[in-house]
């Protein structure tokens, strides 16, 4: 290797062995020929050439190129006329913080925070945030709190790895899992806490909702429901930094509803991404003022001396003022059933029946919807992977057909395994939360079947998810309405053919047994009777949601069945649970229709009528008196259930179901007879 005298060195090829090149360029040793040019006339300084240089000054600099805008800029949809003007995009932000701004408004004070977005913790220290401005040139006075003066930062609809790095960062009890799902703790309550919730009590709701004895709805004052959301909002505001989700609830475009959740916690906000309907770009930049906001404070417990308030957390609902506050609880499904408890009153408003169930398709478009409290295999049976899942959970049933109206699925994880459940195991993956599991801390893997946490091991995770989910979550009318129950007292039937009346009576009835685990304090199955199988969430009288469902079944066609996912053989602790196979063929025979056509025989006393053979499920089983040993202990323990159901049904009695008593008296008699 040589210099030419001009700045130029090579290497060339020769015929020869390889030689090193003289001035001239020639070359030994038989190395390729390399040159290099100096820049800008030979300044001495040394370039490579290799690559472009990066376009950046300081690291700073460089990370900032490191992320890109991902946010369209579209026209406000419905603008008319040819002087209609587009707003910027620095216009469409400002007006989404003000927006954030007003929900988190003290109503004593009457102005919302300073807000301002992004996280504090990557703001550059020169940096001076743009916020919005109508209620920010003021004298200070002595009523000036604190929180006033300072920025809140909010965290818009972030992504789920965004969501992922917060929750890292600043939540102890989050981590990732080897398959990539969020790990994460709900504190001290692990299940929902149906005694601390509260619903306002005004002159329109005292007529509209149901209360007194059966009803979930523990009723408090206006004052007070403003004196727990002014603590609410001021926790929030004293914050540094607050997560805001606004999305929606129900697939069906006509009766959509826009929802925003302001929450504290990283975690709250992924499991409300996951759980509500995720808008697009466009439709994020023109939501707008939303019907419904939930104020997740539940880091901050409730004043105890606080009228209506029984313990440190409470969860409470205003119909009139469409806002939801959480205090003393983290449990996240304290969101989720509160914007179900909305949808059970705004929906019948509009004659579409809400419902606490899961709901599939099959290929040929037949639809069943699944009822059943949790634990009762809603999630599990409704996820088919040789059907089409609509959704899990909750449904509205419309005079177009039933929409999903949620964006996600939330299902049990206690023992779960991939050999019996594929889709969920499959489904916990990158984005999904896993609520209260315990893994390994070297591998991360989770083991489904500890407890030491909790039995109400969760996970929530969006329904696209899901292979064989149907996107938009929308489909035509059912052929086939299944009432799950859980029965804990062994004696109910693994699958019975209902008539109208016996449907209306089951579903009324709602009998099952709480799991353990689902609401706090259960530590055993329990027998219970929750009307609509979702008396925890429904708003009006249950017989106002039979009526609308009798009426739908009637005009579409469609069956009714009962179907027992719970003990055979015994009560629960010498029974065993139904196989899970088992159900499946029992489920599959009624999606296909030849259940329709087998030969049924009636059981005494709850007159149910069952099937003497169905395919792949052994016959002994199909009428519970066979699987028992001691018939005298079998006719013991019907007698007693029968009269459960009479002494709960005796609160509904005195309810005139449709336009005349006539329903009534048959769904009375659909009952058990002894």
């Amino acid at each position: 290797m040589a210099s030419n005298g001009n700045g130029e060195f090579s290497f060339t090829t020769g015929n020869g062995p390889a030689a090193v090149t003289n001035g001239n360029g020639a070359a030994r040793n038989g190395l390729a020929k390399i040159q290099t040019t100096p820049k800008n006339g030979g300044n001495g300084v040394c370039h490579d050439d290799s690559s472009a240089t990066v376009k950046a000054q300081t690291i700073d600099q460089l990370h900032s190129l490191q992320k890109k805008k991902s946010a369209p800029t579209t026209p406000i949809k419905g603008t008319q006329g040819a002087f209609a003007v587009a707003l910027s995009e620095e216009e469409r932000q400002m007006q989404q913080l003000q927006s954030i701004s007003n929900s988190l408004a003290s109503l004593t004070r009457g102005t919302g925070p300073k807000v301002v977005r992004g996280d504090p913790a990557q703001q550059s220290p020169h940096h001076t945030p743009k916020v919005s401005s109508h209620h920010h040139h003021f004298t200070p006075t002595i009523s000036v709190s604190d929180s006033a003066l300072k920025f809140t930062h909010v965290l818009y609809n972030l992504s789920p790895a965004e969501l992922y790095e917060q929750a890292i960062n600043n939540e102890k009890g989050s981590f990732v899992t080897s398959t990539g799902a969020l790990a994460t703790l709900s504190g001290a309550k692990t299940g929902r806490s149906p005694r601390d919730k509260r619903v306002v009590k005004d002159e329109t709701t005292e007529e509209e909702l149901w209360w007194g004895r059966g009803s979930p709805n523990i009723e408090m004052d206006e004052h007070t429901f403003m004196v727990n959301r002014e603590r609410a909002v001021d926790y929030l505001n004293s914050l540094d930094k607050v997560f805001v989700n606004d999305q929606y609830l129900n697939w069906d475009p006509e009766n959509r509803i826009k929802v925003r959740i302001v929450s504290a916690r990283a975690y709250h906000s992924l499991f409300m991404h996951n759980m509500c309907i995720r808008p697009s770009p466009e439709e994020l930049e023109n939501f707008g003022t939303p019907d419904f906001t939930i104020y997740n404070a539940g880091q901050f417990p409730c004043n105890r001396y606080t009228h209506y308030m029984t313990s440190s957390t409470s969860i409470d609902l205003n119909l009139g003022r469409r806002e939801m506050v959480i205090l003393g609880t983290m449990y996240a499904g304290e969101m989720k059933k509160g914007l179900f408890s909305l949808m059970h009153y705004l929906m019948p408003k509009r004659q579409i029946l809400s419902l606490h169930s899961g709901c599939n398709m099959g290929k040929d478009g037949d639809v069943a919807l699944f009822f059943g409290l949790s634990g009762t295999g809603k999630t599990t049976l409704s996820t088919d992977h040789n059907r089409y899942l609509i959704g899990d959970d909750e449904h509205c049933w419309t005079e177009n057909g039933v929409s999903n109206i949620e964006g996600g699925c939330y299902a049990k994880c206690i023992d779960l395994s991939r050999e019996k459940e594929p889709d969920i195991w499959n489904a916990i993956k990158f984005g999904a939360v896993l609520e209260n599991v315990v893994f390994d801390e070297h591998t991360r893997e989770v083991d489904y079947s500890d407890k030491s946490v909790t039995e109400n091991t969760r996970a929530a995770y969006p329904i696209e998810y899901i292979p064989n989910a149907k996107i938009p979550c929308v489909g035509p009318h059912p052929k086939n309405v299944i009432l799950l129950a859980c029965d804990a007292f062994g004696v109910l039937p693994p699958v019975s053919k209902l008539n109208l009346a016996q449907t209306m009576y089951h579903f009324i009835s709602g009998y099952t047994a709480l799991v353990a685990g689902t609401e706090e304090g259960i530590k055993e199955p329990q027998a219970t009777f929750s009307a609509c199988f979702g008396a925890a969430f429904i708003m009006l009288h249950p017989t106002k949601y039979a009526a609308m469902l009798a009426q739908k079944m009637q005009q579409h066609g469609a069956t009714g069945w009962l179907v027992n996912t719970g003990w055979s053989g015994g009560r629960y602790g010498s029974g065993k649970r139904i196989k899970l196979p088992y159900t499946r063929k029992i489920i599959d025979a009624i999606h296909s229709g030849s259940l329709l056509n087998a030969n049924y025989k009636k059981t005494e006393v709850f007159g149910l009528e069952i099937p003497t053979e169905i395919e792949g499920v052994p016959s002994e089983i199909l009428d519970p008196v066979n699987t028992w040993s001691d018939k005298d202990a079998y006719q013991e323990t019907l007698l007693k259930l029968a009269g459960l159901f009479k002494n709960n049904f005796q609160t509904f009695t005195n309810y005139t179901i449709g336009k005349d008593n006539k329903l009534t008296e048959e769904i009375l008699a659909a009952g058990p007879n002894f």
